[in-house]
């Protein structure tokens, strides 16, 4: 029988030559059988085997992770930094937590690794957004205080990190007597500093530390940048990036997010092309900018292209390019495209979840969209919950294919399973799949019950029902509140002119043609439009 450490010898050989995560499976299977996984090398060989190799799989390694003691930093680290990179960046900080419970010393690598999941978590989450900065801001506190004690406080880059989640979560006095106890500050810190007054509208004192910054360089003009683009003004913010002296990544990023921001995409697109041309390397933020611009303009020739560039560049596909890019699949109606992207992606947030589903929606998909919602939340493992974007989805796919049933069930669930809030997007939903049945005692009940005034939206989708079941009392209702909202365009003049015609309701016909003229409503004729080159 062959002994513990001539096991341990023979699978540590094979541990040195792993180059794909079958080999990996294999190699963990093995020492699993011999009991080898308490061995320290054994074990993080393993897991960062498993990260790291080719289709790498952090579920992989946390299924290994779990089955080794927390008593090794080196291998917690890993773990932590990992997960400080994904999606689900709440993990870094749990395990950070069983470090602390075990009496595991942290170093300044774990502290780092910590404070970048801090930051990843408050990048990741956009509902909630304030509880979240209070929940993160309470870690950050928790973990300066260990940082404190374990005498790293004055690790620089331990400091910029601090000083970086501090101003991200508001708290700028605390931001503000780190960085006044700094002995040595970067560029990078100053330009925390002024990014965060920047963001809270207090320029007078961005502007007072822009000008005892002792080296004013490129970041100097990147913060003027973020600031017009931030209110919105990037006619400016161009003019100051024609002006500039030499430009980064970070002067393209920022203007290209510009142009997205005030949804001129084909700007976006024009720039993308242009920081190719001079030779600056795209980023992972610049990916996710520029295909969420094919997605609202529908390019998705350029979209295509963009997704070979990243193959063509060892890009892995994951996370935030990840979700952008089945955003942008799914927008343009290249299903089967986006469902390969979803397919691939091993940790799947919320926001590809929600991408995937609302694509398929309103693509007509409706049975698609709730299979792949009901597998969602039966996933309970990847800690992923659905929010008011996904039931929106959920809920256009019951409108879509006339389930009232089941639209009835998952509203409730919203809002009394997953206490979320309804917004007047889900009241339209809800509208639309009573109206599309001639159901309109249901959904006028609906339109009374809101909280708030119906909008133009909701109107017009009543309208457009009325017209099809030739509903005129309630079609008349629904355009006089168009009216009223000062949203009457030529489209509904003629919804309510069909419906009389459909009623045989002449009369009626002729006096809201003459009200046409006397209005001066033209009917615009259609267009579309189409890309080329």
């Amino acid at each position: 029988m062959r002994t513990s450490s001539g096991a341990a010898a023979a699978v540590i050989r094979v541990l040195c030559n792993l180059q794909s995560l079958r080999q990996v499976e294999n190699a963990l299977a093995s020492a699993t059988k011999q009991s080898l996984l308490c061995h320290s090398f054994v074990a993080s060989k393993l897991i960062v085997s498993a990260l790291l190799s080719p289709l790498g799989s952090l579920t992989l390694a946390q299924s290994i992770f779990e089955q080794t003691p927390i008593d090794n930093p080196f291998i917690c680290n890993t773990m932590i930094r990992a997960y400080s990179k994904s999606a689900f960046p709440i993990r870094a900080i749990s395990i950070y937590n069983q470090m602390m419970g075990s009496n595991v010393a942290g170093d300044k690598f774990t502290f780092n690794f910590v404070l970048k999941a801090c930051g990843r978590m408050l990048w990741c989450v956009k509902e909630n957004v304030g509880a979240e900065k209070m929940s993160v801001s309470l870690k950050v506190g928790e973990v300066h205080c260990r940082i404190f004690m374990a005498g790293l406080n004055q690790d620089l880059h331990i400091q910029n990190s601090l000083l970086c989640l501090y101003a991200e979560c508001g708290l700028l006095t605390a931001a503000l007597h780190l960085f006044d106890e700094m002995t040595n500050r970067t560029i990078t810190s100053w330009n925390i500093m002024i990014s965060a007054f920047d963001r809270v509208g207090d320029f007078a004192a961005a502007d007072k530390l822009l000008n005892t910054m002792p080296d004013k360089n490129v970041v100097s003009w990147n913060t003027l940048i973020t600031r017009h683009t931030r209110l919105g003004d990037v006619k400016t913010a161009k003019r100051v990036f024609d002006e500039m002296p030499e430009r980064d990544a970070v002067s393209w990023n920022t203007m290209i997010a510009g142009y997205v921001q005030i949804r001129d995409y084909a700007g976006a697109l024009i720039l993308f092309n242009e920081m190719a041309d001079v030779g600056i390397q795209a980023t992972e933020i610049t990916f996710t900018s520029i295909l969420g611009a094919c997605a609202e303009t529908g390019a998705l020739d350029m979209g295509k292209r963009i997704h070979e560039l990243l193959k063509e560049k060892g890009h892995k596909i994951e996370e935030y390019v990840g979700v952008a890019l089945v955003d942008m699949y799914a927008k343009c109606g290249d299903l089967s495209c986006a469902r390969v992207v979803f397919d691939s992606l091993e940790m799947k947030p919320i926001g590809c979840w929600n991408a995937m589903i609302v694509g398929l929606a309103v693509h007509g998909h409706s049975k698609e969209a709730l299979d792949l919602f009901d597998e969602m939340i039966k996933r309970k493992q990847d800690e992923v919950m659905p929010n008011w974007i996904t039931f929106t989805g959920v809920l256009t796919a019951c409108s879509h294919r006339g389930l009232v049933e089941e639209g009835c069930r998952l509203f409730a669930l919203m809002t009394e399973g997953y206490k979320i809030k309804p917004r007047i997007r889900h009241y339209g939903c809800m509208v639309d799949l009573y109206s599309r049945l001639g159901l309109f005692d249901e959904a006028y009940r609906v339109i009374k019950s809101m909280p708030f005034e119906a909008n133009s939206v909701i109107w017009r989708t009543l309208l457009g029902a009325c017209k099809v079941h030739g509903n005129v009392e309630l079609g008349e209702l629904s355009f006089w509140e168009l009216a009223r909202l000062g949203n009457l365009r030529d489209g509904e003049y003629v919804l309510l002119s069909n419906t009389y015609a459909n009623a045989e309701r002449w009369d009626a016909v002729g006096r809201l043609r003459n009200q046409m003229i006397t209005d001066q409503v033209h009917k615009i004729p259609g267009s579309s439009n189409v890309e080329m080159e």
